[in-house]
C-alpha cells in the first residue's frame, strides 16, 4: 500500500501565496512522477501540475497555472510540492496529490479558498 499526505491548504486573500506539500510512504516500488489535480464544487477533476521523477525533473503545468504555480520535488522524502503565488478566487479547489508507479495513487485532498 501506498499512502500520500497532503498538506498546506487553507484560506488566503487573492494574490497571496500558499505552498502545498504531498508526502509518499509505504510499499513505494517505483515513482514515475508525481502531480497535482484539483476539483472545485460542480466541477471535474482537473489537471495543474506533474514533475518526473528521474533526471532533472521534467515538469508540466495547466495553462491557467503557468507563471504562477511552481511544483518541486525531494526525491529523498517521496515529497512533491507545489508553490502557488498570485492566487486567483478561480484557484478555489480541494488539490488532490498522486503518485504515478506502479499503479496511480492519490491523496486525500487538501481545501485552497481563495477570498476576501
Amino acid at each position: 500500500q501506498v499512502q500520500l499526505v497532503e498538506s498546506g491548504g487553507g484560506l488566503v486573500q487573492p494574490g497571496g501565496s500558499l505552498r502545498l506539500s504531498c508526502a509518499a510512504s509505504g510499499s513505494i516500488f517505483s515513482i514515475y512522477s508525481m502531480g497535482w489535480y484539483r476539483q472545485a464544487p460542480g466541477k471535474e477533476r482537473d489537471f495543474v501540475a506533474a514533475i518526473s521523477w528521474s533526471g532533472g525533473g521534467t515538469t508540466n503545468y495547466e495553462d491557467s497555472v503557468k507563471g504562477r504555480f511552481t511544483i518541486s520535488r525531494d526525491n529523498a522524502k517521496n515529497t512533491v510540492y507545489l508553490q502557488m503565488n498570485s492566487l486567483k478566487a478561480e484557484d478555489t479547489a480541494a488539490y488532490f496529490c498522486y503518485l504515478s508507479g506502479r499503479a496511480r495513487y492519490w491523496g486525500q485532498g487538501t481545501q485552497v479558498t481563495v477570498s476576501s
